[in-house]
C-alpha cells in the first residue's frame, strides 16, 4: 500500500511541474532582438524625425524613355538601348543619361524622325448620316468629331473626307504617318463601298466601270464591282483603292446615275461587324499592325 501510494506522489510531481508557469527564457538567442529593439525603441517625450516630403513632380517633364514609348515607337526597356546608343536627341543634342527628363516643349529626334509623347490611338467609327468630316459652320453640317468626342484626349482625326450624306467605316487617329498613308493617292489598300442608285445598273455599264472610265481626263479603275445578291439590280457593290468617296460617286454619275445612298463596307481589312451604326470602337494591337502592313 504504502508503495502504491509513493507511485501516485510522483506521477502528482510531474503533473505538477509539467502544468506550472514557465520561466523566461535566458537564452542567448534573444539577446539580439532585445537590444536591436532598444536600439530603435524611442524614449519617453522623445519625437520621431519626420520622413522628408517626396519632390512634387513636374507635369511638364517626362523621362525620355517614357516620351518615346509614349509615342509609340518602342517599349521604355527599348527605348534605354536606343538612349545608351546614342540614337536619341534631345534639341539636338545627344542624351545618353538614363533616367534624363525632358520638358514638353522639347524637340527629340528618334533615331532621325522627330516624335512627340501622345500615345497613338486607332479608333473606328460607323458613322451615320448628316454628319460631315469638313468643319463648315456656315453651311450647318454637324461635324463627326462630335460623334468621337470623350472617347480619348488625344487629338484625333479622321483619315481621308466623307460627305454628310455617305456612311459606313471611317477611321480616327493621332497617327499622323497612317494619316500620310490612307489619304496619298498612292496607297495600296482596299475599300469596299455599297451602292444604291437610282434605277438598275445596265450589264453594259457594269462592263465599262470594270473595264476602268475617264472622268475628268483621269483614268478611274475599280478591283471589282458586281451586283450584290439577292438584292435589286440598283444595289452595286465596288472595290477600289481610293479613300476618296467622290469618285465613286463620280463614277456612277458619269454614266448617268444618281447616287442614293453609300456605304463603306471595309476599309483596308476593317469591317462593320459587331459596330452597330453611330458606334465606334478602339482597334485591337493586331489590327493595328495589320493597318500599318496594309
Amino acid at each position: 500500500m504504502t508503495r502504491h501510494q509513493g507511485d501516485n506522489s510522483k506521477k502528482k510531481g510531474t503533473s505538477a511541474r509539467q502544468g506550472g508557469a514557465k520561466k523566461p527564457s535566458t537564452s542567448r538567442g534573444n539577446a539580439p532582438l532585445r537590444k536591436t529593439a532598444s536600439k530603435f525603441a524611442t524614449k519617453p517625450g522623445e519625437q520621431k524625425a519626420p520622413k522628408s516630403p517626396k519632390a512634387p513632380k513636374n507635369p511638364d517633364e517626362i523621362r525620355l524613355n517614357k516620351y518615346i514609348a509614349n509615342s509609340g515607337m518602342c517599349s521604355r526597356r527599348d527605348a534605354d538601348i536606343y538612349i545608351q546608343s546614342g540614337n536619341v536627341k534631345v534639341n539636338g543634342v545627344p542624351v545618353t543619361e538614363m533616367g534624363y527628363k525632358v520638358k514638353l516643349t522639347d524637340v527629340v529626334q528618334f533615331d532621325g524622325s522627330t516624335i512627340t509623347p501622345e500615345k497613338k490611338e486607332y479608333l473606328l467609327l460607323n458613322k451615320p448620316k448628316n454628319f460631315s468630316t469638313v468643319n463648315d459652320e456656315n453651311r450647318g453640317d454637324s461635324n463627326v468629331l462630335e460623334l468621337v468626342k470623350g472617347a480619348t484626349k488625344a487629338n484625333l482625326q479622321p483619315v481621308g473626307r466623307m460627305d454628310k450624306t455617305t456612311t459606313g467605316l471611317l477611321l480616327f487617329t493621332n497617327d499622323t504617318d497612317i494619316i500620310t498613308k490612307f489619304t496619298s493617292p498612292n496607297q495600296r489598300s482596299s475599300k469596299l463601298y455599297q451602292v444604291t442608285l437610282d434605277k438598275n445598273l445596265k450589264y453594259d455599264d457594269l462592263e465599262k466601270i470594270s473595264n476602268g472610265l475617264t472622268i475628268d481626263e483621269f483614268r478611274v479603275y475599280v478591283e471589282e464591282v458586281t451586283y450584290i445578291e439577292d438584292q435589286p439590280k440598283s444595289e452595286i457593290g465596288i472595290k477600289m483603292k481610293t479613300a476618296n468617296v467622290k469618285i465613286v460617286r463620280k463614277i456612277f454619275e458619269h454614266l448617268k446615275y444618281n447616287v442614293i445612298k453609300l456605304d463603306r463596307v471595309t476599309f483596308a481589312g476593317l469591317t462593320k461587324k459587331n459596330l452597330p451604326r453611330g458606334n465606334w470602337r478602339f482597334l485591337t494591337e493586331q489590327e493595328v499592325i495589320n493597318l500599318k502592313n496594309s
